[in-house]
């Protein structure tokens, strides 16, 4: 991937970049395979590759400069805006939303954010693109003193962007390093943007989380859906459930399926899904993972899709001494991932896989599929 930015060195993001992408790919798999080295009689399927350049569906905009003159990009090390509406990262598509957007700040005289002084309203734009082209939009302000004019200004977006289906102003009052806030405010009638993924529908409300590289979360969900399949389990939890996508591609007739969530509003999306696709034996809970792992009846299979910092001590020795037979562990930290295996030993990794969420950086998704010992 050619990237202006990276070449006159106004964004380093990209820290890989400098690397041909089959080296890339390379590394990340050697990287895997070394931290996953004790467990020696791990299979390893092909790692997943994905397009280095076109392959975000999400947008972080950074909003900066003026009302006039709107930048949208990162902030340099002195606190200055790099507009970064033409990041090769992103599809044509979705760049061609972002002067149509830098046009509607102006339009409707939102301020953006001067992290320096501490002024202004605009601080993010978080623009998400689904598959079929449709749009989310999310600004994110310091109060709600700029809302009524974007209400005002809306229908005039709509007619610019006519795949915009789901807007809302997200309130993040807090001078603090987050990309958002706990209030959301929707704009629109429609709640949710589809994000259709492998023939599954997912509704993926303002504050839900999607993966980023939809054709990647494609193939996480496929492998993961192949070894749920083989091993033929009446009841399966998936927890770090999100929007659903593991547990939606899992459920089958007669196979109770529990997704687990700390995010209501992901609760919500996944239940939406569930339902318009009839799925009865499909359910959701609002809950922390590890806390309904203790109390509630162990599955036969468990899925688990934590954050960086992985399922921990409590959640690992409750699977440890459980019946659950097998689990998919899905992790975006090798390092965690390794150490919560530690603390399941009698739940051997069998097989695995490398697939790469995030080329050009450091940062990959691993699978593995866990099997009891005995």
């Amino acid at each position: 991937m050619h990237c202006p930015y990276f070449d006159a060195a106004r964004c380093r993001s990209c820290t890989l970049l400098g690397q041909p992408y089959t080296d890339q790919l390379a590394g990340k798999q050697r990287h895997c395979e070394d931290m996953l080295a004790e467990h020696t009689r791990l299979s390893w399927l092909p790692p997943v590759a994905s397009a280095d350049a076109g392959f975000r569906n999400k947008a972080k905009m950074v909003v900066s400069g003026t009302v006039e003159q709107p930048s949208l990009g990162i902030l340099d090390a002195a606190g200055f805006g790099v507009d970064l509406s033409d990041c090769p990262l992103y599809p044509l598509s979705l760049q061609a939303t972002f002067p149509v957007l830098a046009a509607f700040i102006t339009q409707a005289r939102i301020e953006p954010y001067d992290l320096t002084r501490r002024a202004g309203e605009l601080k993010y734009l978080l623009v998400t693109q689904s598959p079929d082209g449709e749009l989310m939009v999310r600004f994110v302000l310091r109060s709600q003193e700029p809302v009524a004019r974007i209400r005002k200004h809306l229908p005039g977006l709509q007619a610019a962007l006519p795949r915009l289906r789901v807007a809302s102003v997200n309130l993040l009052p807090e001078h603090k390093a987050v990309v958002e806030g706990e209030r959301e405010i929707l704009l629109t009638e429609q709640e949710t943007l589809r994000m259709q993924v492998n023939g599954i529908d997912l509704h993926l409300r303002p504050q839900s989380f999607f993966q980023t590289n939809t054709a990647v979360a494609a193939a996480l969900y496929r492998q993961a859906r192949a070894w749920v399949d083989e091993r033929e389990p009446a009841s399966v939890w998936d927890l770090y459930c999100g929007v659903g996508g593991f547990a939606l591609h899992v459920a089958r007739p007669g196979r109770v399926v529990t997704g687990v969530e700390t995010s209501p509003e992901a609760v919500v999306s996944a239940e939406t899904s569930a339902r318009e696709a009839g799925l009865r034996d499909v359910h959701f809970h609002a809950d922390d993972a590890t806390a309904f792992a203790l109390r509630a009846t162990p599955p036969d299979l468990v899925v688990v899709n934590p954050p960086r910092r992985g399922i921990g001590p409590a959640l690992a020795g409750r699977l440890e001494d459980s019946t659950v037979r097998h689990v998919v562990y899905s992790s975006c930290n090798a390092e965690s991932l390794a150490r919560d295996l530690r603390a399941m030993p009698s739940l051997r990794p069998r097989e695995a896989q490398v697939l790469d969420m995030f080329p050009n950086t450091t940062h990959y998704e691993v699978l593995v599929l866990l099997e009891r010992s005995g």
